[in-house]
C-alpha cells in the first residue's frame, strides 16, 4: 500500500522514482487538490540528451499523465555560465547560438514523452534565458544575491567536493547556483511553478530555490528527487562500452538503443521496466515472475517498450526484428546499423583494425587488435584471427555490403560509397 493519495506521487512511488521529497504531506495534500505545475532544468551542453536523463523525462511524463502541467526548463541562460555540480573542472563556455540550435534539437527528443498540445494540461518548455539574459547585476545583487550565505554555499556537496581536491571553482559557476535558485522563483511568478524535481544530487540546488522563494515571497516551494541510477554492476547510466547512448537518433542509430536495453544486466530488467515503460504494474508483476532462460523474452519487451516511447512503435519493431534475424536466422538484415566507405578506398583494401575503428566498433586500434587476437571478430560471419587482414570490395556479399561483427550482438554493415 502506498503511503501517497495523489495519483503523480503514488505512481512514483509505486515505480521507483523517490529518493527525497522536502515535505511529504503538504506536496502529496497539493497534488491531491489542484492541478501542480512542477518543472526540472536542463542545460544545453550537447545537442541531445542521454540515457542518463531518461529518469527525469519520465518523471515529467507521469507529471502530466496524472493531470498536471509539466515545465522542462531550457537553461538558455545558465548555460551561458555552466553548472559545477561535481564536475572536476570548468564546462567550456557556448555560444548563444550553439545554446539556441542545441535547445531545439532537444525539443524533438522531449516532444517524444510530452504533450506541448494536449488539451487540458499542455506540457511547456520555457528558456530561462528569457529572465537571466536581460537582468540588471547591481539590482540582481541587491535584490536576490543579499539572501545567499557564502558559508553555506562552500558547505555544499557539488562545492565541497571541487575544493577538497584543490580543483578551480570560478566566480563565473560559483553564481551558477544563484541563478538556478532564482530560475525557481521565477517559474514561480510567472507559471505557479510549486515543485522542482531533479536527480539526487541537485539536492542542495532545489532547497536552495526553496529557500529563496521563501525570503522572496513565494508560495511554499517543494523539492523531489531520484535516486541517482546505476546498473547492478555499478556502472553509470548512459554509457556503454562505445560510448554515450544518446537519445538523438543521428547520434545513435535506432538498432543500436534497442540493443542497448537489450543487453539489461538480469538483476536490472524489472526495475527498468517500472522506470522506463508505461507497461502497467500488474503486467510488470507478470512479467517478474519469469525466470531462466524467458528472462531474456523480458528484455526483448524492454527494449520495444523503451525503444518505441523515444523512437516510436513501427520503428522500435523494425528494430526486434532485425535483431531476431541477425541471431535467430542468422540472416543479413538491410536494418543493421550501416558506416559508409569510399568505394576506391575499399578497392584498395583497408586494413581490418581501422575498419573496427571506423565503424565504432572499438575505440582504437589497440582495442581491436585486442578483440580479434581474442576471437570475436567476425566477416560476413566467418571468425578473423589475423589482427593484419586487409578488407576490399572482393569480401562484398550480393547485396553489396561487408557484415563486420563483434561478438553475437554487434554488427555494422559496411556500405561502398
Amino acid at each position: 500500500m502506498s503511503r501517497f493519495k495523489s495519483d503523480f506521487l503514488r505512481t512514483l512511488d509505486e515505480r521507483g522514482f523517490i529518493h527525497q521529497i522536502s515535505d511529504e504531506a503538504g506536496l502529496d495534500e497539493l497534488f491531491s487538490k489542484e492541478t501542480v505545475t512542477a518543472y526540472i532544468g536542463y542545460d544545453p551542453t550537447a545537442s541531445s540528451l542521454h540515457v542518463g536523463h531518461l529518469t527525469q523525462i519520465m518523471m515529467l511524463h507521469w507529471l502530466q499523465a496524472t493531470g498536471h502541467r509539466a515545465i522542462s526548463l531550457m537553461g538558455g541562460g545558465t548555460g551561458m555560465v555552466g553548472d559545477p555540480s561535481f564536475k572536476e573542472e570548468a564546462r567550456k563556455l557556448m555560444t548563444v547560438d550553439i545554446i539556441e540550435e542545441n535547445i531545439t534539437s532537444l525539443k524533438h527528443v522531449f516532444s517524444s514523452y510530452l504533450d506541448y498540445e494536449k488539451s487540458g494540461n499542455p506540457a511547456l518548455m520555457v528558456n530561462n534565458a528569457e529572465w537571466l539574459r536581460p537582468l540588471n547585476y547591481l539590482e540582481f545583487l541587491r535584490d536576490v544575491g543579499r539572501h545567499f550565505s557564502v558559508n553555506r554555499m562552500l558547505s555544499f556537496d557539488s562545492v565541497k567536493t571541487r575544493l577538497d581536491r584543490e580543483q578551480s571553482l570560478s566566480f563565473l559557476e560559483f553564481n551558477y547556483m544563484i541563478l538556478q535558485a532564482y530560475d525557481f522563483v521565477e517559474l514561480s511568478r510567472r507559471y505557479g511553478c510549486r515543485l522542482q524535481m531533479g536527480g539526487s544530487d541537485q539536492w542542495g540546488n532545489i532547497v536552495n530555490g526553496i529557500d529563496l522563494g521563501h525570503r522572496m515571497g513565494t508560495p511554499q516551494l517543494y523539492a523531489l528527487t531520484s535516486p541517482l541510477l546505476t546498473t547492478s554492476s555499478g556502472a553509470k547510466m548512459g554509457k556503454s562500452a562505445s560510448g554515450a547512448v544518446w537519445l538523438n537518433k543521428d547520434l545513435l542509430p535506432v538498432y543500436d538503443f534497442w540493443q542497448y536495453w537489450r543487453n539489461t544486466e538480469d538483476g536490472d530488467v524489472i526495475r527498468f521496466l517500472k522506470l522506463f515503460t508505461t507497461l502497467p504494474m500488474d503486467e510488470i508483476a507478470r512479467l517478474s515472475a519469469l525466470a531462466g532462460s524467458e528472462i531474456n523474452e523480458v528484455k526483448k519487451i524492454l527494449a520495444t517498450e523503451v525503444t518505441a516511447m523515444l523512437h516510436g512503435r513501427t520503428a522500435a519493431e523494425e528494430a526486434a526484428e532485425t535483431a531476431r534475424k541477425t541471431f535467430e536466422e542468422g540472416a543479413l538484415s538491410e536494418n543493421l546499423p550501416s558506416v559508409e566507405i569510399p568505394g576506391a578506398e575499399l578497392d584498395a583494401g583497408i586494413g581490418l583494425l581501422s575498419l573496427m575503428v571506423k565503424a565504432g566498433l572499438a575505440a582504437s586500434n589497440g582495442e581491436a587488435r585486442r578483440h580479434v587476437q581474442g576471437g570475436a571478430v567476425r566477416i560476413n560471419d566467418e571468425a578473423v584471427t589475423d589482427e593484419r587482414r586487409i578488407v576490399g570490395s572482393g569480401e562484398l556479399t550480393a547485396d553489396a555490403v561487408i557484415k563486420l561483427s563483434l561478438g553475437k550482438k554487434k554488427h555494422f554493415l559496411i556500405r561502398p560509397v
